[in-house]
């Protein structure tokens, strides 16, 4: 038998005193409630109602039952009706997946704005590289700065991550400023080391409309890009920066960018998420927010015109 059935109808049962009422309020029979009652009596083995043409009233057997399974059942309708709002109100938790640097970097102001329209909204930040796994880490939306993530998950591409070679004014002054890539050879460099495999990323650049890589001998490798950008602005060498570490720290001069006519956009900046059908309102409102503030967004993205303004 639907023992939840049998127990939600005994409940109504008990706080209306007819099974006539239950009917009424169930869109059934009174003959069908008296079955329900009459088959959940037989499965305990126990008399729960005292009946009559008119009225029902518990038993003593009846009503310790009622005091032991309502508190219990009314806890359980409660939680489903929030799972149920969870859907379309804007409250509750939102897990994002992102690397450390673009959380600090980008997000954080993102996730407050957001927060100031819908205040009930708690955001739990996975900042580790590489694509999150959407649902064994539970993650409702993910950004990743590269290339695209896979086709299991519905990706946004919001603006190109620009690779950018940079140097601060000082080194160039000590050094000199490169002008091809064969004079890299001669400077000192940093490197990216990859988070999969632990092998430095060669450089790329835009050449003739395709893209070129570049090995260079680095001085120092890490595998955080903003640990990488923070050696270049501490004069250890010249590094190729990504635009979202770097764009502030060349529009401020504090970085000066290099081979500014073959920066290669090939990666991009990337907002994905599980494709469901019961989604969140919250997520779906958040996702829709997220796009439109980053789509195209500039403040990680420099112009050529910006670029061969600032360069060296």
């Amino acid at each position: 038998m639907d023992e939840l059935r049998a127990i939600s109808t005994f409940i109504r049962a008990a706080e209306l005193g007819s099974f006539n009422k239950v009917a009424e309020a169930q869109g059934t029979t009174p003959q069908a409630v008296s079955k329900t009652i009459r088959q959940f009596e037989q499965h305990l083995g126990v008399r729960l109602f005292h009946r009559t043409t008119r009225n029902s009233s518990l038993t003593e057997e009846g009503q310790r039952l009622l005091e032991s399974i309502k508190p219990s059942l009314d806890g359980v309708v409660g939680a489903l009706n929030r799972a149920r709002s969870a859907a379309r109100d804007d409250e509750g938790v939102i897990r994002i997946a992102t690397s450390g640097s673009m959380g600090r970097k980008m997000l954080m102001p993102l996730l407050a704005e957001f927060q100031q329209t819908y205040p009930l909204v708690q955001f739990d930040l996975l900042q580790e590289d590489g694509f999150a796994d959407l649902v064994g880490d539970r993650i409702d939306v993910g950004f990743r700065g590269g290339n695209p993530p896979d086709a299991q998950v519905v990706s946004r591409r919001l603006f190109p991550v620009q690779q950018i070679v940079c140097a601060t004014p000082a080194y160039l002054a000590e050094h000199g400023v490169p002008r091809t890539l064969d004079d890299l050879q001669a400077h000192r460099c940093t490197g990216y080391r990859q988070p999969g495999s632990g092998r430095p990323m060669a450089w790329e650049f835009e050449i003739d409309g395709g893209t070129v890589f570049h090995h260079v001998q680095a001085v120092l490798l890490s595998n955080d890009p903003e640990t990488e950008m923070h050696a270049v602005l501490a004069g250890m060498g010249i590094g190729q920066i990504d635009s979202i570490n770097g764009a502030a720290a060349i529009r401020d001069g504090r970085l000066r960018p290099l081979l500014v006519d073959q920066v290669s956009e090939r990666m991009g900046l990337y907002l994905y998420f599980a494709q469901r059908a019961d989604m969140p309102g919250r997520v779906r409102r958040f996702i829709d927010f997220a796009v439109e503030r980053l789509r195209g967004s500039e403040l990680f993205h420099l112009s050529p015109e910006e670029l061969r303004r600032h360069a060296a």
